[in-house]
């Protein structure tokens, strides 16, 4: 199985040279440090940075730098720092290419569930809503179960929802899953060292496996 660092190498092999990309927080925020050699990208965060780089190494981190985590973060040359009013601007006129979030629930018809467990006390919504409203492509990174051992791949979420049939991938530490148009998990590619009947066995929503299913390459 994959850890936290291993998700998000994964997922960068999904970005493409000249994308605009917006970092979730939590495991999303891994993916700045993975970018392949060679690839010209552009990290924003909602909170107003356009050319995010990876994390800072201990020692210098500059606390007034700052992504949508609260997490110190680098800046490339050519970067540009803005409010809040024009990052979303940028997010609500479609020029994001593509979105990696974190979830709590994802169905198995692309809707996700990921700002708010009800009953625990969040500061908000934050700009998840406007993310899977308005990106090109969304993927989720997140953990295949919850610490229960439930799974969080469903038929239907049951926590409240944050957007409606717009997730088209997920990785997690088992498997690279698409969510295919009639609503169900196609599972694309199963992690080293993890079986297919392990992934049916975590995924409760409908999971189509093809004859072949080959191991990621992270």
């Amino acid at each position: 199985m994959l850890d936290k660092h291993g998700i998000a190498r994964r997922i960068a092999r999904e970005i493409k040279d000249g994308m605009y990309v917006n970092l979730g927080i939590g495991i999303p925020t891994l993916v700045a440090n993975y970018i392949p050699d060679g690839i010209d990208v552009v990290l924003q965060s909602e909170n107003g940075i356009l050319g995010m780089g990876p994390f800072p190494v201990e020692g210098t981190e500059d606390a007034d730098l700052i992504n949508a985590g609260k997490q110190t973060v680098t800046l490339l040359p050519g970067s540009s720092i803005f409010d809040s009013a024009m990052s979303f601007g940028m997010i609500r006129a479609q020029k994001v290419d593509l979105t990696i979030l974190g979830a709590m629930e994802v169905s198995e018809n692309g809707d996700i569930a990921n700002w708010k467990i009800p009953g625990k006390m969040v500061k908000g919504m934050g700009g998840a809503m406007d993310l899977v409203a308005c990106a090109r492509n969304i993927i989720v990174a997140m953990q295949h179960v919850n610490k229960r051992g439930e799974s969080k791949l469903l038929t239907e979420c049951t926590l409240p929802l944050t957007g409606v049939r717009c997730i088209k991938k997920i990785v997690t530490e088992m498997a690279v899953l698409e969510v295919l148009p009639e609503g169900s998990f196609f599972l694309a590619e199963r992690a080293p060292g993890v079986s297919v009947d392990q992934i049916r066995e975590a995924t409760a929503g409908k999971l189509k496996v093809p004859d072949e299913v080959p191991e990621m390459t992270v």
